[in-house]
C-alpha cells in the first residue's frame, strides 16, 4: 500500500500562485495514475488534474490554461503549479494514486484564495 503525503497548501491573494506537491512511497510509483482533487466546504470533493504513466493529463475546465499537473517518476512525487488561482478554487486539496482497483489518498492540504 502507497502513501501520499501533500505539502504546499497556503494562503494567496486573488491572482496568486502556489504550488502543490505529493510524495509518493513504494518503488512502483511509475505505474499509477495519480491525481488532484479537491473539496470545498459543503460540496462535493471534485477531480481537478490527473497524469497517467504515460505522462498523458487531464485537466478540469474550471483549471485549464491555469493549473499545471506533473510528476517526476525519479523523485516520486506528483505536484500541481496553481497560477492566476481564484477566490472559487478556495478548498482542501488532496492527492490520490490509482492502479487497477488499488486506491490510496493523502492527508489533504488547504488552499485558501481571499483578499
Amino acid at each position: 500500500q502507497v502513501q501520499l503525503v501533500e505539502s504546499g497548501g497556503g494562503s494567496v491573494q486573488p491572482g496568486g500562485s502556489l504550488s502543490l506537491s505529493c510524495a509518493v512511497s513504494g518503488n512502483i510509483f511509475s505505474t499509477y495514475t495519480m491525481g488532484w482533487y479537491r473539496q470545498a466546504p459543503e460540496k462535493r470533493r471534485e477531480l481537478v488534474a490527473l497524469i497517467r504513466p504515460d505522462t498523458s493529463t487531464w485537466h478540469a475546465d474550471s483549471v485549464k490554461g491555469r493549473f499545471t499537473i506533473s510528476r517526476d517518476n525519479g523523485e516520486n512525487t506528483v505536484n500541481l503549479q496553481m497560477n492566476s488561482l481564484k477566490p472559487e478554487d478556495t478548498a482542501v486539496y488532496y492527492c490520490n494514486g490509482r492502479r487497477g482497483l488499488q486506491q490510496a489518498w493523502g492527508q489533504g492540504t488547504q488552499v485558501t484564495v481571499s483578499s
